[in-house]
């Protein structure tokens, strides 16, 4: 938790809401990069991810459909950056329902390619190890989120669909995933504390 928000802290500001979805709904870049306004629900406090950014060999971005049925889906973010979403939103976001979420300095869209020196100077300055990656943020978000989530939840969580059969049968609540997202506000609230004494 320490290291997530040292990385966000010094982060460019336009970037660090990019950094606390991508370790608090554990969404890959892609996922990131494609969101627009009318994908946040900041009442419900919910991500929802319908697309995929992608990127051509001649540089041309477009959207896609997620890998399965899987990928398009809900996922809450804890109250507790709330504040982040809003601020971000009016500060950064493009305009209108369509606008994109996350817009590279010049106003273009978000591109992998240039945001990893942003990423990369972040994370020197934070003091991370060389070989943590943008998306490790994913995989510490589901680490944190497992404790106490079963199996089906993260899944659902993540956007995998490898139990074919249990995702048609079986279904995350919107109840179980609001806890989820609860429980990871509560760690943020105890880092926030510990980083206060």
């Amino acid at each position: 938790m320490a290291e997530v928000y040292a990385v966000a802290d010094a982060m460019a500001s336009r970037y660090r809401l990019l950094v606390l979805l991508a370790a608090f709904t554990t969404l890959r870049f892609g996922e990131l990069a494609s969101l627009r306004r009318r994908d946040i629900d900041t009442v419900g406090r919910v991500v929802l991810v319908q697309r995929a950014q992608a990127e051509m060999q001649d540089g041309k971005l477009f959207d896609k459909a997620p890998k399965s049925a899987a990928g398009v889906r809900p996922v809450a973010f804890p109250d507790e950056i709330l504040a982040d979403v809003v601020e971000h939103l009016e500060l950064y976001a493009g305009a209108g329902r369509d606008g994109h979420v996350f817009l590279g300095p010049q106003g273009g869209q978000l591109r992998r390619s240039n945001f990893r020196d942003d990423w990369i100077k972040a994370r020197k300055d934070a003091g991370i190890a060389a070989d943590v990656h943008f998306h490790d943020l994913r995989h510490t978000g589901n680490t944190l989120a497992a404790a106490g989530a079963s199996t089906r939840e993260l899944m659902t969580r993540m956007g995998h669909s490898t139990a074919r059969a249990a995702l048609i049968y079986q279904h995350m609540t919107a109840d179980r995933d609001r806890a989820i997202a609860d429980r990871l506000g509560s760690m943020i609230r105890q880092r926030q504390g510990d980083a206060g004494t």
